[in-house]
């Protein structure tokens, strides 16, 4: 813990995501006051679509004692239904029974969860702050500048600013960049009545065109998504300026000749249809520099297909904190987060692109040997095989040995 003979240790946290304000928890549990810096002018509640949290995600914010909130916010997920383009069920991940898989819950409802209770414990979040530069000339210090103007200084910094993170390409420019997966990821809610409410279950198609997943929640709300390849290297912002009409049009021709109720789900859709490219992380060699350590997906980013993405996030927050409180040295505190860490999420980011490939076979013969293979290896996952990355577990209480 924190030796009160010294001065308090100052982080600085570059994003107000998810790992953002998790990290600034866990850190000032271990004596470590933080300040949070978002490059955003505002907080958005409803940006984004939504995410899986899964049992080892669920038991960090219990740790934090989050997970009550989110229980109450987020829809219960027992059972995945994975059913074939022509209406045949494939096989089921999970059991009605027992413990829930994970919660589904809006991306914004989550980031305001984890906000909350940072400004609750006193974290200080500025917004409007888009990082310039870093200086980590003096051992032991970190100095962050902003386009604003704006020069603040701290022990130690922590990169939590998502996938395209400027804090990587500031302190590792010949890191390797996130590489595009081919795919694209689209989804919307849907306020109806005709689509039945199964509980605790997400229903998984394989339409003849795409991919397609939805789940209703018990107020009647259809949570919903799809995958197309789409080529290039396209930026979030490139899919935007292509107008929603044209989307509509697109998604709607890729389901219309699908199973009930997937085209009414699309075509029901009244708001706007979220559209983002699916990317993910390579290895990065190094997970920090100096004073300035990387995590979540700004050093790991993996594609939503296994839905560990903010489950990773909340479980470096832990760890980070956990190695920076047991160990006097920043910097082998680092080399210790990433040697802990590194193995665990590169196997999940490889198998979850392993998944997002496996999601889009639309060849006759690519799909009848998918048909056939598929409720073999859902078997395999309900016999426990992937009880390594759901089921994983950290203990706060136990201390970080070199």
């Amino acid at each position: 813990m924190a030796n009160s003979s010294n001065p308090p240790r100052k982080a600085l946290i570059i994003g107000c995501g998810i790992a953002g304000p998790a990290a600034a928890l866990f850190l000032k549990r271990a004596g470590i006051d933080s300040v949070i810096y978002e490059e955003d002018k505002h907080t958005d509640d409803y940006a984004g679509l939504f995410l899986n949290l899964a049992r080892n995600g669920m038991h960090v914010l219990r740790e934090l004692g989050l997970d009550e909130r989110v229980r109450q916010e987020g829809i219960a997920l027992h059972m995945m239904k994975m059913i074939s383009g022509k209406g045949k069920l494939l096989g089921n991940v999970g059991q009605l029974s027992g413990e829930p898989q994970g919660y589904t819950i809006k991306r914004g409802i989550l980031h305001k969860v984890l906000r909350e209770e940072a400004l609750r414990q006193g974290v200080s979040i500025e917004y409007g702050r888009k990082l310039k530069g870093i200086e980590t000339n003096e051992p032991g210090r970190v100095k962050a500048s902003f386009e604003d103007g704006t020069v603040v200084s701290g022990n130690f910094l922590v990169g939590c600013d998502g996938l395209h993170s400027r804090v990587r390409r500031i302190v590792m420019p010949t890191a390797p960049a996130p590489s595009y997966t081919g795919l694209i990821n689209f989804g919307g809610f849907v306020q109806s009545s005709k689509i039945p409410y199964e509980r605790g279950i997400q229903t998984m198609v394989f339409g003849k065109r795409a991919f397609f997943g939805y789940l209703v929640s018990n107020a009647e709300e259809v949570y919903w998504f799809g995958n197309m390849n789409f080529p290039g290297a396209p930026s979030r912002r490139d899919l935007q300026s292509i107008p929603q009409a044209e989307w509509r049009r697109t998604i709607n021709s890729l389901y219309a000749n699908d199973i009930a109720p997937l085209p009414e789900i699309v075509n029901s859709t009244k708001d706007e249809i979220g559209v983002f490219p699916i990317y993910d992380m390579p290895p990065l060699p190094e997970w920090h520099n100096k004073s300035v350590v990387l995590v979540g997906d700004a050093v790991h980013a993996t594609s939503p297909s296994a839905g560990q993405g903010a489950s990773l996030a909340l479980e470096d927050a832990l760890v980070l904190a956990k190695c920076i409180r047991d160990i006097p040295d920043v910097e082998v505190a680092f080399s210790e987060f990433q040697k802990l860490r590194r193995r665990r999420v590169e196997r999940i980011v490889q198998y979850s692109r392993s998944i997002g490939q496996r999601k889009h076979a639309t060849n006759p013969v690519q799909v009848f040997f998918r048909d056939l293979m598929l409720p073999l290896f859902l078997k395999s996952v309900n016999k426990d095989s992937h009880g390594w990355m759901y089921d994983y577990k950290l203990d706060w209480s136990e201390k970080t040995a070199l």
